[in-house]
């Protein structure tokens, strides 16, 4: 992942319901949900719905495929890992972190 991509990404994620979009397709894993469940689920209108799933996707965090009449969307694991790799890439100046009780390096 290069940098515009990572802020991509991250502004994508800059928004409450976006993020919480995303973190419900990522609980949920490969299956996948349809936006109407996903509405439901999470108690946002359908409009607003379709409107951060499309953000999500543009910045690669989320896919979607059709099957039959529904949209599948899904979490797009690779990429998410691919900016939890950028975000760590340089972590403790390159050295192997020790993470501590408060999941942060300890020897940074």
């Amino acid at each position: 992942m290069n940098e515009d991509q990572a802020v991509t990404a991250l502004s994508a994620l800059a928004h409450t319901q976006r993020l919480r979009v995303f973190r419900a397709l990522v609980v949920t894993g490969p299956a996948g949900l349809t936006p109407s469940v996903l509405a439901d689920q999470l108690e946002v209108a359908r409009n607003t719905l379709s409107f951060h799933l499309k953000e999500l996707a543009h910045a690669g965090l989320v896919t979607v495929e059709q099957q039959g009449r529904n949209l599948i969307y899904r979490a797009d694991f690779a990429q998410m890992n691919g900016l939890l790799g950028y975000m760590t890439e340089h972590c403790c100046q390159g050295s192997a972190c020790e993470v501590s009780d408060s999941d942060s390096c300890a020897s940074c």
